[in-house]
């Protein structure tokens, strides 16, 4: 068996990678199992893993190494890729019963995705300096209140940089494995709105990490670069806010249509915004422009950190954490 690499043309939340590489069959654990390069819940009968074996790898930065779950603890297959990569841009992803690597390279980040929510688990983890937490929405298990507040605290007290959430499909026999006897649960999950909870949770999620003051989203493992892949994860960021929230959705596809255009664009735009200005660049938008000539220039962008700072909302106070 060969690693399972994904590579994509534009970056996408909430990884940004351009190639994803996963060393393990899917089956990793059971009843339930993420697919964290597809983003889907999965019901598992019987976990059944099979390690890749490491040859050749052929890959584009940011690179996205998903070492999730008991697999890892047992093979190290993950980490083994993280070495032989160890001078590329990489975020490194385990999960709450996978085991961080021996060491971290200088280019790399580790991202702990908080599934199963074991507190004392995650806590046990030995963790470097550049890491951070992301928690798949799941209701009825991550839609709690007390338990996002108790991940948050932790992350904070381990010094995570940033603390987000992580929005995935739910496969319907998934669904049946997250509710268990819980009528209520039942109902909302197959019945009722639940994407209006699973969003509210995730804007939740961004005001806990705001108010403890961490980033509420994953960064690009290089992200102080003012590359072309980072300035279309700005763009890209922006208009998944703005669409989630409903807000001026024919903007937000623009923005999201120019940043697609910004990730395939042959010349650097720092190169070009240096020479003449983005606005020869047909394929943008005057708002992305806009919010590309200010990053370039201060390293935010206004209209960005506004709609962010609209994005971060308590589901239990209905206030903003501004």
């Amino acid at each position: 068996m060969t690693p399972r690499i994904k590579r994509v043309a534009a970056p996408e939340p909430p990884f940004w990678f351009a190639s994803a590489i996963s060393p393990y069959t899917l089956k990793r654990a059971s009843p339930i199992t993420i697919d964290y390069v597809d983003l889907v819940a999965i019901h598992v009968d019987r976990a059944d893993t099979t390690a890749a074996t490491v040859d050749e790898l052929v890959v584009d930065d940011p690179v996205l190494i998903v070492a999730t779950d008991f697999p890892e603890v047992i093979h190290r297959r993950g980490e083994e890729i993280l070495m032989r990569l160890s001078d590329r841009a990489v975020t490194y992803l385990i999960s709450t019963r996978s085991s961080a690597p021996e060491s971290l390279p200088a280019n790399a980040q580790l991202v702990v995705a908080a599934w199963p929510p074991e507190i004392e688990k995650l806590d046990a983890l030995r963790l470097p300096q550049r890491w951070g937490m992301a928690i798949p929405v799941l209701h009825a298990i991550t839609t709690n209140l007390e338990v996002l507040e108790s991940l948050a605290d932790l992350a904070k007290r381990r010094g995570a940089s940033f603390f987000t959430s992580i929005a995935v499909t739910i496969e319907p026999a998934a669904k049946h494995d997250l509710v268990g006897s819980d009528e209520d649960a039942y109902e909302l999950l197959f019945h009722g709105d639940v994407d209006a909870l699973h969003i509210a949770t995730e804007r939740h999620i961004a005001a806990l990490a705001h108010e403890r003051g961490m980033l509420d989203y994953v960064p690009p493992p290089n992200a102080d670069e003012k590359s072309n892949w980072n300035a279309a994860i700005l763009l890209t960021l922006t208009a998944t806010r703005m669409l989630a929230m409903d807000r001026d959705v024919e903007l937000a596809g623009s923005l999201a249509r120019s940043a697609r255009a910004v990730a395939t664009l042959e010349k650097p735009i720092a190169r070009i915004a240096e020479a003449a200005s983005l606005s020869i660049v047909e394929s943008l938008d005057e708002v992305s422009v806009d919010l590309l000539s200010d990053w370039l220039e201060s390293g935010h962008a206004t209209f960005a950190d506004r709609v962010n700072a609209e994005w971060r909302l308590r589901r239990d106070a209905g206030l903003s954490s501004e």
